[in-house]
């Protein structure tokens, strides 16, 4: 019998027993859009490599990344609900990812994996790929949640301003703070109440949206609806993916803002991981190539 033959639109791959096998876990994972990212940059790399998803159930992490060690896998990325909970069964952590306290990556070496978090490298990346400037920038974090405390990590090494910090619970949103003007040195971060947006100074921030409102479905959403809100904010991002246009990006284009949303994010975080797990470096040609494939995964046009 033949071995199993995967085609795609332009090439066949053969599945043999020099594949090398990548997937990510979490719970759930069923509508991932990672294997379209990594099975493009596979088979256009040449690369003998196949990702696939896996559904860990709940208070199975620990058994996932050793099984995957187990069965040789070249790397895993780890997605909700378990980037924390895999750091106990890493033999090295990445310096960013124990600063962030959570990881996305794992990278197989000698006697275990290594942790990474690509999340804000690739939210970087994909900020430079549309031309948003954050180093020197006043910038405003939505959200006080684990992705606004690592937006904040990555907006203080990447040199900002200042950044304040606007949550419903003015609490959580000031030990962020604390934590950030701790590892800056300075009083970097403040924390204001979501409510007090109108007292906030200046109209030339960089705006980072990273709550899940607006996420699929409630896409009519946002964390501030006030269009005078909108006009203190110079560039809009969004965090969010899906939809790849959401209520708080249309908000501050109408009022006169640019706007991007998290998909590029999405793009560049598996781009590096990628990138840990072969060595290769994937160029702009081909990033596109890989967004094209996740958007047509997700049907958007």
């Amino acid at each position: 019998m033949p071995d199993v033959l995967q085609e795609t639109e332009e090439t066949v791959m053969k599945i043999d027993g020099f594949t090398r096998v990548c997937g990510v876990m979490g719970n759930p994972v069923e509508h991932t859009m990672s294997p379209a990212i990594h099975n493009t940059l596979a088979r256009r790399l040449g690369e003998n490599l196949v990702y696939v998803p896996f559904r860990v159930p709940q208070g199975q992490a620990g058994e996932a990344v050793q099984g995957a060690y187990a069965l040789n896998l070249l790397g895993v990325n780890v997605t909700v609900p378990y980037k924390r909970d895999v750091i106990p069964y890493l033999k090295e952590i990445d310096p960013l990812a124990e600063t962030i306290g959570a990881v996305n990556t794992l990278v197989r070496t000698e006697g275990g994996f290594k942790g990474y978090n690509t999340d804000m490298p690739g939210l970087y990346r994909a900020m430079c790929e549309d031309g948003v400037k954050i180093e020197g920038e006043d910038v405003l974090i939505l959200g006080a949640g684990g992705v606004a405390r690592a937006v904040a990590i990555l907006a203080a090494q990447k040199g900002v301003r200042q950044i304040v910090i606007l949550n419903r619970t003015p609490e959580k949103a000031q030990r962020i703070a604390d934590e950030v003007n701790a590892l800056a040195d300075r009083g970097l971060a403040r924390a204001r109440r979501l409510a007090e947006y109108a007292d906030l100074p200046g109209d030339e921030y960089l705006a980072i949206q990273a709550t899940n409102v607006g996420m699929f479905p409630k896409t009519e959403e946002a964390v501030v609806e006030d269009a005078a809100f909108y006009k203190k904010i110079k560039t809009g991002y969004d965090l969010v993916f899906n939809p790849a246009r959401t209520r708080f990006m249309r908000l501050t284009e109408e009022s006169g803002g640019r706007a991007f949303g998290g998909l590029k994010m999405l793009l560049y975080q598996g781009i590096i991981a990628y990138e840990l797990w072969t060595g290769a470096r994937v160029d702009a040609e081909l990033a596109r190539e890989a967004y094209g494939a996740m958007k047509e995964a997700m049907h958007i046009s």
